[in-house]
C-alpha cells in the first residue's frame, strides 16, 4: 500500500509518501480501507507516537489517528461486515490512517454518520470525542450551567460549543476575530476575541472552563470560575496549589477511543444537532504539506487527508 511515514523523529520534514506493508487485522480488529484521515498537528511531538509501551522505538511510523473508511476485512466474531462504512479513533501508540489501509481495534470504531462525508467523519473522530469526554464524562456539564470554552474555533472547540449548547448550557467561547461568525452560528451565546486581553477582565462566575486552546491553567482562567467550579485541561496537568487556592476542581485527561460514544456522536450528526467542521483537505501524496500547514493561517476546523 501507499502510506505517509516517518523513519526518524522530528516534524513534518520527516514525512515521506512511500510504499509500506499492508497490515493484517488481529483478533478484535478490522482492516479499514481508508477514505479520509484527519490531522492533529501536535501529534508528531508526542512520545507515544514514536515508542511502544516498553519504551522501544516504533519507527517507521504512520501518523493520522482519526479515520473514516470502509471495512475491508474482519476477524472472527466481528460486529462489522465487509463494506460497512465506519469512522473512529486509533490509539496513539499504533500506526495511523495516513495510508491506504489501517487496522483499527473495534473498541475505537463506530458506524459513520450516514449524513456525513468521510472527510467530515474523520474530522470529528478525535475532536468531537475529546469535547464529549471533556464536558460530559469529566466536567459533568448540566443544563443552564455557564461554560467557558477557550479556542472555540479550534478543532475541539467547534464541537465543545455545539455539545454544550445542546446540553442546555450558557456558552461563552474565546478565539480569534476570524472565528466569531462560525462559533456564534454553532451555538455560542457570547464570543470574546483574544485581542480583548485576559478573560477575567470581562468574564466571571463560570461553572465550567474547558481549555480547548491548550493555553494552560493560568490565573485568569481560575478567576473566571466560581468557587467549586470545574476546569478541564487538555494540554498538561493542572497546578495543584493554584487549584486549591481558588477552590477549583481541575482535571487533565487524554482522549481515549470509545466506540459507544462515537456511535452517539454519529447519531447527533444525523439528527442535525452536531455539525462536522472541515478546515482544508490534502491528498495522501501531499500529506506532508497537510502537517506543514499547521504553522500557516487556515479556516476553523480540522485538516483532513483524502485517500484515493
Amino acid at each position: 500500500m501507499m502510506a505517509l511515514r516517518a523513519h526518524s523523529r522530528g516534524g513534518p520534514e520527516q514525512l515521506v509518501y512511500e510504499r509500506a506493508p499492508k497490515p493484517a487485522p488481529a483478533p478484535g480488529e478490522v482492516l479499514v480501507s481508508v477514505h479520509a484521515a484527519a490531522v492533529t498537528f501536535a501529534e508528531l511531538g508526542w512520545e507515544s507516537i514514536w515508542t511502544r509501551e516498553d519504551g522501544t522505538d516504533r519507527t517507521p511510523i504512520i501518523p493520522g489517528h482519526e479515520v473514516s473508511g470502509t471495512v475491508e476485512e474482519t476477524t472472527g466474531g466481528s460486529s462489522y461486515e465487509v463494506g460497512d462504512e465506519v469512522y473512529g479513533l486509533i490509539g496513539f501508540d499504533r500506526d495511523g490512517a495516513a495510508a491506504e489501509y489501517v487496522c483499527v481495534p473495534e473498541i475505537g470504531l463506530a458506524r459513520k454518520p450516514s449524513s456525513a462525508t468521510h472527510e467530515q467523519a474523520a474530522a470529528m473522530a478525535l475532536s468531537a470525542l475529546t469535547a464529549w469526554q471533556a464536558l460530559i464524562d469529566h466536567a459533568r456539564l448540566q443544563p443552564q450551567e455557564k461554560v467557558l470554552i477557550t479556542g472555540g474555533s479550534g478543532g475541539v472547540g467547534v464541537y465543545a460549543v455545539q455539545i454544550a449548547r445542546a446540553r442546555g448550557a450558557e456558552v461563552t467561547a474565546t478565539g480569534g476575530a476570524a472565528g466569531r461568525e462560525l462559533v456564534t452560528r454553532l451555538g455560542a451565546h457570547q464570543y470574546l476575541d483574544y485581542a480583548a486581553g485576559p478573560v477575567d477582565r470581562e468574564l466571571s462566575g463560570f461553572d465550567v472552563v474547558l481549555d480547548a486552546a491548550g493555553a494552560g491553567d493560568g490565573e485568569a482562567l481560575y478567576r473566571v470560575l466560581r468557587p467549586g467550579g470545574r476546569m478541564i485541561l487538555l494540554a498538561a496537568p493542572p497546578n495543584a496549589d493554584r487549584a486549591k487556592k481558588h477552590d477549583v476542581d481541575a482535571t487533565f485527561f487524554v482522549v481515549s477511543p470509545n466506540g459507544g460514544e462515537l456511535a452517539h456522536l454519529a447519531s447527533l450528526v444525523d439528527e442535525s444537532v452536531l455539525e462536522p467542521i472541515v478546515s482544508q483537505t490534502f491528498s495522501l501524496a501531499d500529506g506532508r504539506s497537510a502537517y506543514e500547514s499547521g504553522k500557516l493561517p487556515h479556516p476553523p476546523g480540522k485538516t483532513v487527508i483524502i485517500v484515493p
